[in-house]
């Protein structure tokens, strides 16, 4: 008699569900310690020609370009913002074979990964010498995400950013001066007065909650009224030359106990051991599930 069976697809559910941890940065362990890794960095518009000798920035990494971040920022999350700070527009045509199907005016003429339907404007310094800040957070951190409303970093003197869950950076619970870009980890200043308060200095402190997604997979195992009613339980045997089971096994009342279950991929290899909380005996009447939950 076979010891395995295999599951049917309707045996194993999949769910998909969402953690959250959170982290607490003092002071400013968070930006020079290596298992830590998040960076904070000044963009500046510098304009002409690029030269190796350009002001460099990050506390962690350490070789940025202050030029190159400014730039960077500005094409990945503010190109469409930078004549008009509610966005730019652009005529989108949809065309089929040659037949126009649609025209419409009103979307946006690049992506630049807007947190929220609800976001309406974003500020961006355009002039010569502007100055931008950036706080790098690594996705080993983060995970997926920033969670919305979680983000926030307090200064010395108490005054405190903090994202509004929309995408928008406040600085003091009111004023938008800047972004947050949950998907990426990256947090953007737009208002250069506040740099020196939480870019430059290091007694700030900083939290928020990262996003991770955990795939619970249930696995259902059935046991038919007529399946598994034989033990391989070596202290069954009679433990004689010929290593017969005992008589009491071979009685129409031997009900044998379920205390392990053991999942098998197709070549018989053991993957993974389930111990039941007590021994479960198995029925001649009814059919018995036993429910596996593995997170992963």
């Amino acid at each position: 008699m076979s010891i395995y069976k295999q599951f049917l697809a309707q045996d194993i559910i999949i769910t998909p569900f969402k953690v959250n941890k959170n982290f607490v940065f003092n002071g400013g362990d968070a930006f020079i310690d290596s298992n830590v890794g998040i960076d904070r960095l000044i963009g500046t518009n510098i304009t002409g020609t690029f030269e190796l000798n350009d002001p460099q920035t990050g506390q962690f990494y350490t070789s940025s370009y202050q030029r190159l971040v400014y730039n960077s920022i500005k094409t990945l999350y503010y190109s469409n913002f930078i004549s008009s700070s509610i966005g730019d527009e652009a005529v989108r045509t949809v065309v089929d074979n040659g037949v126009i199907l649609e025209i419409n005016n009103n979307q946006p003429r690049f992506y630049n990964y807007l947190q929220s339907t609800l976001t309406s404007s974003r500020y961006f310094p355009t002039g010569s010498g502007a100055q931008i800040g950036v706080i790098s957070i690594p996705s080993t951190l983060f995970g997926e995400g920033i969670q919305p409303k979680t983000f926030q970093i307090v200064s010395n003197g108490g005054d405190d950013l903090s994202d509004d869950g929309e995408g928008n950076l406040l600085y003091n619970s009111s004023t938008v001066c800047g972004a947050v870009i949950y998907s990426h980890g990256l947090i953007t200043i737009t208002n250069p007065t506040l740099l020196n308060s939480f870019i430059t200095r290091n007694d700030v402190t900083m939290s928020f909650n990262s996003i991770y997604t955990i795939h619970e997979t249930q696995y259902k195992c059935t046991i038919r009224e007529s399946e598994f009613n034989y033990s391989y339980n070596k202290s069954l045997l009679t433990g004689s030359y010929f290593d017969t089971v005992k008589d009491f096994v071979t009685s129409s009342y031997f009900n044998p106990y379920i205390t392990t279950v053991g999942l098998y991929n197709d070549q018989q290899q053991l993957l993974a051991i389930a111990k039941l909380a007590q021994p479960l005996p198995t029925s001649r009447t009814t059919d018995c599930n036993i429910v596996i939950n593995i997170d992963r």
